[in-house]
């Protein structure tokens, strides 16, 4: 555990895919690529697979360790896509990147046991279950594909719903929960650890487990903040924690931004994050989330500098 002008600071579990290693010395970057024609940010739409496939080559020069590739927005918003539609959006664009990039590591961002086995033959490296087991047998077929697994925590929502009147604790006299500060956290932290226990049984090794307490998914903007700030207690469970925080409501909210203006309030996010031991960020904007990351971690004392001339003698 490095320590920072006596401050202990959580060193992360680290994360490996594909016999690729992601530590607090070189956390790792998802680049985001949705083949989506209404996704919440519009410079992340790519409706055309010629338009992804370019999008997923400047994310690699940008400095992205994996793409994480998705066929259906993640909120209510938009036509509901079918499990077959989904599979006619990321297969294509999943099996081209393989051919273009046949050591970059893919990860496919589903809630669909049917659309991870229909894209089995591409090796996929990484299942992200975006809906908290929204279907149970995901996680195995993560495991017989080999593939790692993200482990996230919606509050039970269900696929494709946003939060409305959403409230964590035990109940008040009204019948209500209370939801103290901390009861969000606690909720975060039960479901993460059951979610990376049935991960465990069904045989994907710890490393290759990511915890992701999905802000803005079934939690409000004040939620967000301090299950945020409760990072280095996810970190301590044990498992890599992946964060998604690109440009997301609780930022837009917090300082009362459109979507389009939110890349500062990300990478303050991130680089928060980074300090308390998040080790992969999903990212839209992966040149900046790169040099942010690597700045914390230097800065942590886990990455040393690329260059060290300055003052030095001969």
């Amino acid at each position: 555990m490095p320590i920072v002008d006596n401050v202990s600071l959580v060193s992360p579990a680290p994360l490996t895919l594909r016999g690729r290693t992601f530590t607090a010395a070189n956390p790792a970057v998802m680049g985001i690529v949705n083949r989506t024609p209404d996704s919440f940010y519009a410079s992340g739409r790519f409706d055309d697979l010629g338009r992804a496939a370019a999008a997923v080559d400047q994310l690699v020069a940008d400095g992205a360790d994996l793409i994480d590739i998705g066929g259906v927005r993640a909120g209510q918003q938009g036509d509901w896509v079918e499990a077959g539609q989904e599979v006619e959006r990321v297969l294509p664009l999943l099996e081209r990147v393989r051919a273009d990039h046949p050591d970059l590591l893919l990860s496919l961002d589903t809630w669909r046991a049917e659309v991870a086995r229909a894209c089995a033959g591409v090796g996929i490296d990484l299942v992200n279950d975006t809906w908290q087991s929204a279907d149970p047998e995901l996680v195995h077929v993560a495991a017989a594909l080999g593939a790692g697994y993200v482990v996230t925590h919606t509050g039970g929502a269900a696929p494709r719903t946003d939060p409305d009147g959403v409230r964590y604790g035990p109940s008040g006299p009204d019948g209500r929960p209370r939801d103290e500060p901390d009861d969000i956290v606690a909720d975060v932290l039960t479901v993460l650890t059951h979610g990376a226990n049935r991960a465990r049984q069904a045989g994907i090794p710890r490393a290759a487990i990511m915890i992701d307490p999905t802000l803005d998914f079934g939690k409000t903007t004040r939620h967000s903040l301090r299950v945020l700030r409760a990072t280095a207690q996810l970190a301590g469970l044990g498992y890599p924690v992946l964060q998604a925080l690109s440009r997301k409501d609780f930022v837009g909210e917090t300082l009362d931004l459109p979507v389009e203006e939110r890349l500062e309030g990300t990478l303050a996010a991130t680089a928060v994050a980074g300090w308390l031991g998040t080790v992969c960020f999903r990212a839209h904007d992966v040149r900046a989330t790169r040099r942010v990351v690597d700045m914390v971690a230097s800065i942590r004392g886990d990455r040393p500098a690329a260059v060290n001339v300055r003052g030095v003698g001969p």
